[in-house]
């Protein structure tokens, strides 16, 4: 062969690696579900059944990445939460609406393949569709060696679930008088990266040598699939928001009418360690609860007299607990209190 032939691989593109990589994921998604959601990886396109038990089917989509935790990622060289945290911002999504997963896709861009990297990534994301218990049935693997730098990769996810029309969680089910619970968080889920690193890049602080933050900064998010559905089918909810970017705030109010007002005692709030960490480094609250879930990773909108029954559907460490309620008055949001940071 001649050697100054130009060539894919020569570019930085291994068609070959690729390749593998898709025999990899096809191998170990197929072991994890059964084999009978699979069988298109690889293919142009994937085919899956709708379910035959829901009357009104309509379907929710939602896409999401896990933004700069990725660089806690490589700064810890650990690969295999981060997969979770990509399917967990998307469903957590699609359960808002009382859709129940039904398939995941995932995009990832990176400068060059690396096997094992990647492997971890993957197996990662297969776990978090288990949890959700929903199909990983494809993706996009892009090798693109100058957009990215050595070492730098990015992912993203795309959610398909199904619900009936009649479990449609919409605005309209919310009333004044209603509570709003908080249901804890696993910790930073995927969220305010870029001020936790650029905390510990202006502190000096060095990530691997201090075991608490190793533990925490690559925490994944909590998947609330099963409990909030088991909700859902119950007609336990009137509403219920994933707490993401934007905090409390924005996010609970993106469920309820405008003619309803959310009033959130800030008092009643339980930080976890985490949270109390970053506070402590001269973040004030409005930054932290603006940033930051604070250890409130999903809220319920209920019926007061449903509180008892609720609480069943939670194991001990997120069990839900009541933070405000739902009113009418000229503030769409009133925050009242302080957090009580420790």
């Amino acid at each position: 062969m001649n050697k100054n032939l130009f060539t894919y691989k020569k570019s930085g593109v291994n068609i070959d690696a690729a390749d593998k990589f898709v025999s990899f994921i096809s191998s170990i998604s197929s072991k994890k579900r059964g084999n009978k959601k699979n069988t298109n990886i690889g293919d142009f396109g994937s085919v899956t059944d709708l379910p035959k038990d829901i009357k009104n089917p309509k379907i929710v989509a939602c896409t999401d990445g896990v933004g700069t935790k990725i660089e806690i990622a490589n700064l810890l060289n650990k690969y295999d939460t981060i997969g979770i945290d990509l399917v967990a911002m998307s469903v957590n999504d699609l359960i808002v609406q009382g859709a129940k997963p039904l398939f995941f896709l995932d995009y990832i861009s990176i400068n060059k393949i690396d096997l094992k990297k990647m492997k971890s990534i993957i197996r990662g994301i297969v776990k978090g569709c288990d949890i959700a218990e929903c199909s990983l049935v494809g993706g996009e693997t892009a090798e693109m060696p100058d957009t990215y730098a050595k070492g730098k990769f990015d992912i993203a996810g795309f959610a398909v679930g199904i619900t009936d029309k009649k479990k449609i969680l919409y605005k309209n089910k919310i009333k004044k008088g209603d509570l709003i619970l908080a249901v804890p968080s696993s910790g930073l889920h995927s969220n305010g990266f870029s001020l936790v690193r650029h905390l510990l890049k202006i502190k000096k602080i060095n990530v691997k040598k201090n075991l608490f933050l190793q533990k925490e900064l690559i925490k994944p998010t909590k998947i609330y699939v099963k409990e909030i559905l088991d909700l859902v089918e119950r007609n336990l909810l009137n509403g219920c928001a994933n707490i993401t970017g934007g905090g409390l705030a924005d996010n609970i109010s993106r469920v309820v009418p405008n003619n309803l007002s959310v009033e959130i005692d800030l008092n009643k709030i339980k930080p976890l360690k985490i949270f109390n960490w970053l506070k402590s480094h001269k973040i004030n609250d409005k930054e932290m609860l603006k940033t930051f879930n604070c250890g409130v990773g999903f809220c319920l909108i209920i019926n007061p007299k449903y509180i008892k029954r609720i609480n069943q559907f939670f194991s001990k460490e997120y069990k839900p607990y009541v933070i405000g309620k739902i009113s009418k008055n000229k503030n769409k949001v009133s925050l009242n209190g302080k957090v009580n940071w420790l």
